[in-house]
């Protein structure tokens, strides 16, 4: 073992020194500011001084002795403990070096951190979430030692972090508190098999009297597709092409007790839609709207969707295609740096089996399934 004290103008020039030494291997044990030369306090200069240490020499074996069968066992696995936590320590110091002689000054991380911070930017979770996940797990990680770093399990400390950022409210699925249930979105996200799904649930299973209303006019396959599930369901339709076949839409249906409106797939950067949509739906209060947002879409793209269509009201999200996608981190995005919910979420194509009600924990669970198997 060798230990050998340097100082040089600055940390990149004793760096230098260090590795021309002692080589790469070297590791930081201090390093501080000094005040050097001068006359009677004036004229100093700062210098940094640093002390190094390269462990060149093998570790001697542990001599063996006999052990007499009566006597009770040794801690035969003590010394491979102190080995363990002696090469983390010297992991750790390696990196502090390399971390230093880049002229990076930041915390050096646990490998374990570091993994799950990979992990999570993999899976497609944003850079701010990561760096306060990051931030936090460092905090807690700079108050254990040794193996203590080593043994600790993220994985529920990470799933209570996403927890406990999330909102409790809107979680819960349409409960007849309306008459009317409104889906409204992009073009090409599902809406109109997630309306179907919907009527499906609320006749087969809940017995209630449905009925559709469409004002998907742009697309001939969008109404060709509702009328298609009407049938299926023994339901009654109504194409809508104006507010006023709108309204006598809903007088059409007042005996009904829900009213599934389909409302047109267009470009979500095109505010007019907006405009159309609101004055289109102009009896709110009576109207429960779902945004429906796809899970194979970009965090960015969801985030402006949502800032068009908070023109027209949104109540709660839905939220489909997950079959179609390995990575939640989009809607992991959403939930933490946003505060949304998710009311429903589907799944498949399948009518009216393919969507369910997830709960906060559902979700966490399934963004980190892929850790979970592995």
């Amino acid at each position: 073992m060798k230990v050998k004290k340097y100082s040089a103008p600055t940390i990149q020039e004793a760096m230098k020194k260090i590795r021309g030494e002692l080589g790469s291997e070297a590791v930081i044990l201090q390093s501080r500011e000094v005040q050097t030369g001068g006359f009677m306090g004036f004229f100093t200069k700062t210098s940094i001084e640093v002390v190094a240490l390269l462990d060149a020499e093998p570790v001697p074996a542990t001599k063996k002795h006999p052990v007499n069968r009566q006597d009770s066992p040794p801690l035969q696995n003590e010394p491979d403990k102190i080995a363990k936590s002696l090469t983390q320590d010297i992991n750790e110091l390696k990196q502090m070096v390399k971390r230093l002689s880049s002229g990076d000054s930041g915390p050096v991380i646990h490998e374990s951190i570091q993994f799950w911070e990979g992990f999570l930017r993999n899976r497609g979770l944003s850079e701010s979430v990561i760096a306060s996940i990051v931030s936090e797990m460092a905090e807690k990680c700079d108050l254990l030692h040794g193996s203590e770093k080593k043994d600790i399990d993220w994985f529920p400390w990470i799933s209570d972090w996403m927890l406990s950022r999330i909102t409790n409210d809107g979680w819960n699925g349409f409960n007849y508190e309306t008459k009317y249930l409104n889906v409204m979105g992009p073009t090409g996200v599902g809406k109109t098999t997630t309306l179907a799904k919907l009527a499906a649930k609320a006749k087969l299973n809940d017995g209630k009297k449905v009925a559709f209303i469409t004002t998907d006019t742009y697309r001939i396959a969008a109404i060709e597709q509702l009328k298609t599930y009407a049938a299926i369901l023994d339901v009654p339709i109504k194409v809508a092409h104006s507010a006023e076949d709108f309204q006598l839409a809903k007088r059409e249906f007042s005996e009904c007790d829900l009213v599934l409106t389909d409302s047109a797939g267009r470009n979500f950067l095109n505010s007019t839609y907006v405009h159309e949509l609101q004055g289109l739906l102009e009896s709110k209060v009576e109207m429960t709207n779902y945004l429906v947002l796809s899970l194979t879409s970009k965090f960015e793209d969801m985030k402006k969707t949502i800032e068009q269509f908070k023109e027209a009201g949104i109540d709660r999200y839905i939220f489909t295609k997950k079959d179609e996608t390995s990575s939640l981190g989009s809607l992991m995005n959403l939930l933490i740096e946003e505060r949304i919910s998710a009311a429903y979420i589907t799944n498949g194509q399948n009518v009216p089996d393919d969507i369910f009600e997830p709960k906060p924990e559902d979700i966490i669970e399934m963004f980190l399934e892929a850790k979970v198997n592995a």
